[in-house]
C-alpha cells in the first residue's frame, strides 16, 4: 500500500507540474489584456476563497501567532508574485521567463544559510556556478543589457526562495531560539490552511499594489469574456486546484519523487508556450535553459538518483 500510495503521489505531482505549466499561458493571456497587478489581486483573492471553503475546519483552529506566521509568509509570496507577473507582462519570452524563475530552486538552501543558519548541501555549490552560467547565457545575448522582463524574473527567483524557507518552516514544528535563550518550539499549520490565508495575502498585497499604480476605471470597461475566462482559470485550474491536489499528493506518502518531478515545470511551460504561443529559442537560450535545468537536477541529486534506483533496480 505505501508503495501504491508514492506512485500515486508522483503521479499526482506531475500532474500539479503541468496545471503549473498551464497556469503561465492563462496568466499571459490574461495580462495582456488587464493591468497584471490587478490580475493578480482578483486571481489570488478568488483562489483563496474557493481554497477558504474547503479549510475552514483548519481555520478556525488557528491561533493569533499562527495567523501572523500565515501573513508573514504571504507578504513575502505576495512580492515575489508581483515581481513574478510584472516579468511576464513585459517580458519576451515565457519559457525563458519559466527557468529564470525556477533558478529560486537552487538559491532555497543559500537564503536558508543566511538568515537561519542553516547548512548548505555540497549539491548546492555545485549547481550554483551551473545556474549562474545559465543565467548568463540568458540575459547577456546583447551584452551587459539584459531586459527588464528578466530582472523581474531573477527578482522572483531571489524572492520566492526566501518564501519558501518561510513556508516550510511554518509548515513544520520547528525549534526556535528568543532573544533571552529559550528555545520554544513553533507549532506547524496544517498545509491548506496556511495555503488558503498565503494566497490571500498575496490577493492583497498586488491589490494594495495595483491600486498605487495601475488604472482600472478602463479595464472594467473593456472586460471581455475571453479575459474573465482566463481569470476564472487562472484562479480556479491554475491556482485552487493545483494547490488542493499538491497537498493531497504530500499527504499519500513520504516516499513520492516528487522534488524530482517538480523541476519539470519550467519544462513544461517551455513545450506548451512553443506550442500556444509559437515562441521558439535560439542556441543560446536553449543552452542557458539547459543549464539551468542541469542546475536544478544538480541541487537535488539524491533524489535524482533515488529515482533512478527505484525505476531501474531489479525486482
Amino acid at each position: 500500500m505505501p508503495l501504491q500510495n508514492a506512485h500515486k503521489a508522483d503521479l499526482l505531482l506531475l500532474i500539479v507540474t503541468l496545471l503549473a505549466a498551464i497556469s503561465w499561458m492563462f496568466s499571459k493571456e490574461a495580462v495582456l489584456s488587464m493591468p497584471p497587478l490587478l490580475f493578480m489581486a482578483v486571481r489570488f483573492l478568488l483562489a483563496s476563497l474557493i481554497l477558504g471553503l474547503v479549510a475552514w475546519p483548519q481555520l478556525r483552529r488557528l491561533n493569533v501567532t499562527q495567523l501572523l506566521r500565515c501573513s508573514r509568509v504571504g507578504l513575502v509570496f505576495g512580492i515575489a508574485m508581483s515581481c513574478w507577473v510584472m516579468g511576464l507582462a513585459i517580458g519576451s519570452h515565457v519559457g525563458e521567463g519559466a527557468f529564470l524563475t525556477s533558478l529560486g530552486v537552487v538559491l532555497v538552501p543559500v537564503i536558508g544559510r543566511l538568515l537561519f543558519a542553516e547548512p548548505v548541501p555540497a549539491s548546492t555549490w555545485v549547481a550554483l556556478p551551473v545556474a549562474v552560467a545559465g543565467l548568463a547565457m540568458l540575459s547577456l545575448q546583447h551584452g551587459l543589457n539584459p531586459e527588464p522582463g528578466q530582472l523581474f524574473f531573477v527578482a522572483a527567483a531571489t524572492i520566492f526562495a526566501l518564501y519558501f524557507n518561510l513556508n516550510t518552516r511554518a509548515a513544520n514544528t520547528i525549534a526556535v531560539t528568543d532573544r533571552d535563550g529559550k528555545t520554544q518550539e513553533q507549532t506547524r499549520i496544517p498545509a491548506l490552511a496556511l495555503t488558503t490565508i498565503v494566497l490571500g495575502v498575496v490577493g492583497l498585497v498586488t491589490g494594495i499594489l495595483s491600486a498605487v499604480f495601475e488604472p482600472w476605471r478602463s479595464t472594467w470597461e473593456h472586460a471581455t469574456p475571453m479575459l474573465l475566462l482566463w481569470v476564472v482559470l487562472s484562479a480556479t485550474v491554475g491556482t485552487a486546484l493545483r494547490f488542493l491536489v499538491q497537498t493531497y499528493a504530500q499527504s499519500l506518502s513520504l516516499h513520492s519523487h516528487g522534488v524530482v518531478i517538480m523541476v519539470l515545470e519550467p519544462v513544461w511551460t517551455a513545450l506548451i508556450a512553443a506550442a500556444w504561443f509559437g515562441e521558439t529559442m535560439n542556441p543560446a537560450q536553449l543552452a542557458g535553459c539547459a543549464l539551468i535545468f542541469i542546475s536544478l537536477l544538480v541541487n537535488r541529486h539524491r533524489f535524482v538518483r533515488g529515482l533512478l534506483k527505484s525505476l531501474f533496480s531489479p525486482r
